[in-house]
């Protein structure tokens, strides 16, 4: 699997922006997809992730009821929809392909697209 992450950009705080994370290869539809994201100085974390039929979502609590994850499997492609986004969730946002969506652990994700960065401006 390829991914390709886009969508990022400037934000003013309490903005939204949606990432999309665009997949190639056949066992797309077979991987479950996770967001994870890298702030200059600290430690990939994870943000949310989707099942491979969307039956299953996974949020970090520092996102949770922001963020939204969603995947087209039609279009091979998974979304992350943020709003009411705060400063501290400035990042380089990285997208992956996985086995278990419940997985939260960067490890577990065999595949990654190149990051897109994300400033949120206060």
């Amino acid at each position: 699997v390829q991914l390709q992450a886009s969508g990022g950009g400037l934000v003013q705080a309490g903005g939204s922006l949606r990432l999309s994370c665009a997949a190639s290869g056949r066992t797309f539809e077979d991987s479950a997809v996770g967001w994870f994201r890298q702030a200059p100085g600290k430690e990939r974390e994870f943000v949310a992730s989707i099942s491979r039929k969307s039956s299953g979502t996974y949020y970090a609590d520092s996102v949770k009821a922001r963020f939204t994850v969603s995947r087209d499997n039609a279009k091979n492609t998974v979304y992350l929809q943020m709003n009411s986004l705060k400063p501290e969730d400035t990042a380089v946002y990285y997208c992956a392909a996985g086995p278990m969506a419940a997985m939260r652990g960067p490890k577990a994700y065999n595949y990654w697209g190149q990051g897109t960065q994300v400033t949120v401006s206060s």
